[in-house]
């Protein structure tokens, strides 16, 4: 354990994940005495704390988010930063307010440097990281400078620390996926462009209603200069009126005069502006309808920065997708594998299901989280021939689908590695199409995220692949 002994007034950050490290770096460089909490023991982050420390930033190990962590150094904060995976209504933090504490958030704390940057916010129930990555990849390609980061790729304080030791190549464009854990903090924000790619129950069990889920993600958009929402969801849409002003995309056509599109598809696949068409759709190299709406979002913020319909899509045809979203693996025999570690709730898992042509093996499992299972099953009765379930919640989704009107085959496994190796035998004697691990669930029963989940997925099927 390292202390801090400064007589200096002391940044109190909490936690050594990616956000707390962005904050705590950011902090230091201006000057600041900085304090990191972290509430694993010293073992786990021993060459991390080592780094730290050598910068002057002090560390305690073993501290967890009560009152009696920072008892004692009370009199000394000057504010206390967390990150999107800390509650903004946390009981300790609020009783720390009372006291007179300032408690900011990483993102929060990131925006107040970066502001006179250009921002494009991004969020979603699904699809934010596929429309973030893929308008990032379309502004570079097309030699605009931008970065990506916030909920994806790198803190945004880090972003902040960056752009401050590189002050001769600012972007002009910060590309930020924004999740609702941090836009419940982030009152401030004023982006230049929000887009709203989905919207459906995910993160109750945090946010407790979906009216408040809404009003979360909504607040992006109140203070954007230029607004861009997903007409094929159906929440959106029914959400219309309540909505700040922005324009519409749609993959089923144009809309009404009542409630247009401002770009959709055609019969013949081409993105049109208006009544003009201005690029082809089928230069986007990865599969699924979710997928054209995403590019449909992409192509609204291009077109609003200022690109032509042929430099978005000449761009597009080196975007290789994200990984773990649907992500092509390989073949084993005449069978395509699929890596969807990033579905880990029913929309997400829908999606994938309806991109890929059946009959199909369906590994899921892991975290179940809160919602309505029905359409999903529906899906699988439409896709699937075997399903196999693993992780915390392998036997509630059993019973789940198993007194469903699902007709193929469900078995049952105690983790990841056991279903996957299980998977190929069954695969092969079914003669399926694709094996496609689309978990529909959370990955923290047996996983730290789900990268490490999607990764650990390919790391068992890797051996099998031709």
């Amino acid at each position: 354990m390292t202390k801090n002994n400064s007589k200096k007034p002391i940044r109190v950050v909490v936690g050594l994940g990616k956000s707390g490290i962005g904050a705590a770096r950011l902090l230091e460089s201006e000057g600041e005495s900085i304090l990191v909490l972290e509430k694993a023991n010293q073992s786990e982050f021993k060459k991390l704390s080592n780094e730290l420390t050598k910068k002057g930033i002090s560390i305690q190990h073993n501290k967890d988010l009560s009152l009696n962590s920072f008892e004692d150094l009370r009199p000394k904060i000057s504010s206390i930063v967390i990150g999107p995976g800390i509650p903004w209504d946390n009981k300790t933090l609020n009783s720390l307010r009372e006291k007179g504490i300032k408690v900011e958030s990483e993102i929060s704390l990131a925006w107040q440097r970066l502001k006179h940057i250009p921002w494009i916010g991004i969020t979603g129930t699904n699809g934010k990281t596929t429309v973030t990555k893929m308008l990032n990849h379309v502004l570079n390609k097309n030699k605009i400078f931008s970065l990506v980061g916030g909920n994806v790729g790198i803190s945004a304080s880090k972003i902040a620390l960056n752009c401050k030791k590189r002050s001769n190549k600012v972007p002009k464009f910060l590309v930020m996926e924004l999740s609702s854990y941090q836009l419940e903090t982030l009152n401030t924000v004023t982006p230049e462009i929000s887009i709203w790619t989905t919207f459906s129950p995910d993160h109750l069990e945090r946010h407790k209603s979906l009216d408040k889920y809404f009003n979360i993600k909504k607040k992006l958009f109140e203070n954007s200069s230029y607004s861009i929402y997903n007409q094929d969801d159906k929440y959106l849409r029914s959400f219309k009126s309540n909505l700040p002003k922005g324009i519409w995309v749609s993959s089923k056509g144009p809309g009404s005069e009542s409630f247009p599109a401002k770009f959709w598809i055609n019969s013949e696949g081409k993105v049109c502006e208006g009544n003009n068409e201005i690029l082809d759709s089928s230069k986007l190299n990865i599969i699924g309808n979710h997928n054209i709406q995403n590019l449909l979002l992409v192509v609204a913020a291009s077109r609003k920065i200022g690109l032509k319909g042929k430099e978005i899509e000449r761009s597009l045809e080196s975007f290789n997708g994200v990984e773990h979203r649907l992500e092509k693996i390989g073949e084993i025999s005449t069978i395509n594998v699929f890596n969807d570690s990033k579905a880990t709730n029913y929309d997400a898992a829908i999606n994938a299901l309806k991109a890929i042509e059946a009959p199909s093996l369906i590994i899921a499992g892991g975290l179940k989280k809160s919602g309505d299972p029905k359409q999903w099953i529906e899906e699988l009765s439409l896709t699937a021939s075997a399903i196999l379930l693993f992780g915390e919640s392998k036997e509630e989704l059993f019973d789940i689908i198993k007194k469903s009107k699902y007709k193929g085959l469900i078995y049952s496994y105690k983790n990841l590695e056991e279903a996957a190796n299980a998977s190929i035998d069954i695969a092969l004697k079914l003669k399926v199409k694709n094996i496609l691990f689309s978990p529909a669930c959370a990955s923290f029963d047996q996983y730290k995220n789900f990268e490490e989940r999607g990764n650990h997925f390919k790391k068992i099927i890797r051996p099998f692949l031709e």
